[in-house]
């Protein structure tokens, strides 16, 4: 309760300053920094996840002793009741929970270390995957029968999930656990577009040679690791997989919960694929704002773009942003129409190539963590030597176009 109360007093304090300039923010509820609910589609009546469809599940789990890899955004029907929740009271034993980036309750800001902890709502062991360690002990898996995961990705390689699927996989397989995936919808499902990750350099926000944008559900990914043979020494995970009811990857999906405290809308979610290359620069993504990854600027473009906004820090969400306190001028994206990567099946690498072309301090634009994030060094090297649009993308081939089709094998819908 005091948490809240802090929230609620910053975001008072700092709503005045957060947006300046032609476009300001409808003004936000409290509920914006926390886990939004969206109104779902009406075309998405139909659609199940894989944790909605519990009678082709629930029997399975009786009688085991049960590890679950879970977020605020595994949840279970209408209500959305947490899935761990839901089945304790339907009598499952849930001996463990396994927290990714941002934690079991996803109260932790980007990149926050988590230590492991009890659940207090539930008294069962809270393993983080996001602080000593990112893959599963044997100690944290000893005893149990099965795991389930059950997270929301978002479509992109560096959404963080997806490394720790693929080390539960690892775990689960270095221990014979099977693991079970409660697959949902990809948000950004309806296209594959990006560089492919060079293993050069590989980490955390890139395991596995995919591109930036790989059209996958979670269910799919794990098939392909699995069939690509990308575990440590081609290990096999044994896998059951729930899949969905009534999804195919053209189906626009609005999340009923945020993935992340900084994707807060539709949005920031479909801009997300194109924007979070930003992160590799000196610039703001509207971090410590309540509108991040819609919003581009730093204090250095001031001469060249009017509007404006100021990051400030918001604890939960994000408690030191690039450029706090600085007043930054640059792009803002809250109302551009995303319908249109839709229609091109490409995220925009456009806005990294004009705002480097924009930006005084050339030298400084760009920092180490980039290429981690572009999964090659030539994107750098390609925006630097002013290469067009148009050359980058053809860089991309054959590797992009050769994914596409080993990506068909593991596809489970159209």
């Amino acid at each position: 309760m005091k948490k809240l109360c802090l929230i609620i007093l910053l975001l008072k304090i700092s709503l005045p300053s957060v947006a300046t300039g032609q476009h300001v923010a409808p003004k936000p509820h409290i509920n914006s920094v926390k886990a939004k609910k969206h109104k779902k589609p009406t075309q998405l009546a139909t659609l199940l996840t894989g944790a909605d469809r519990t009678d082709r599940y629930i029997n399975y789990l009786r009688g085991k002793n049960i590890g679950m890899v879970v977020n605020p955004t595994s949840i279970i029907g209408k209500n959305q009741v947490s899935s761990v929740d839901s089945l304790v009271k339907l009598g499952i034993s849930i001996k463990k929970i396994f927290g990714p980036e941002h934690g079991f309750r996803g109260n932790a800001s980007d990149g926050a270390k988590i230590d492991d902890s009890i659940d207090p709502k539930t008294g069962i062991p809270a393993i983080s995957l996001y602080g000593k360690h990112y893959k599963p002990t044997p100690a944290d898996l000893q005893g149990l029968d099965l795991v389930v995961f059950d997270i929301q990705d978002v479509g992109t390689r560096f959404y963080t999930y997806l490394s720790t699927l693929h080390y539960v996989m690892e775990a689960c397989a270095e221990n014979n656990v099977e693991l079970m995936i409660l697959d949902r919808p990809n948000p950004n499902g309806f296209y594959v577009d990006g560089p492919m990750l060079d293993t050069t350099y590989r980490s955390f926000v890139g395991l596995d040679e995919l591109p930036i944008v790989h059209g996958l559900t979670i269910a799919e990914y794990a098939q392909m690791i699995n069939g690509e043979g990308w575990l440590k020494n081609h290990m096999q995970c044994k896998l059951k997989i729930i899949k969905m009811a009534g999804y195919d990857h053209n189906l626009p999906y609005i999340l009923p919960i945020n993935p992340s405290p900084n994707l807060n809308t539709a949005q920031s979610i479909l801009l997300y694929p194109s924007l979070c290359l930003f992160e590799g620069t000196t610039l703001s993504l509207g971090r410590g704002t309540l509108f991040p990854f819609q919003v581009l600027g730093h204090p250095l473009l001031k001469d060249q773009f009017s509007f404006s906004f100021t990051p400030v820090s918001i604890p939960g969400m994000s408690d030191n942003p690039p450029q706090k306190d600085n007043t930054c001028y640059g792009i803002d994206l809250r109302n551009y129409d995303v319908t249109l990567f839709r229609n091109s099946k490409k995220l925009d690498i456009l806005w990294l190539i004009k705002l480097y072309k924009a930006f005084p301090d050339k030298a400084h634009f760009f920092n180490a963590y980039f290429v981690k994030l572009a999964g090659t060094d030539q994107l750098r090297k390609q925006i630097e030597a002013g290469k067009s649009e148009a050359e980058i993308r053809k860089s991309w081939e054959p590797a992009l176009s050769r994914y596409k089709q080993m990506r068909k094998k593991y596809l489970l819908y159209q």
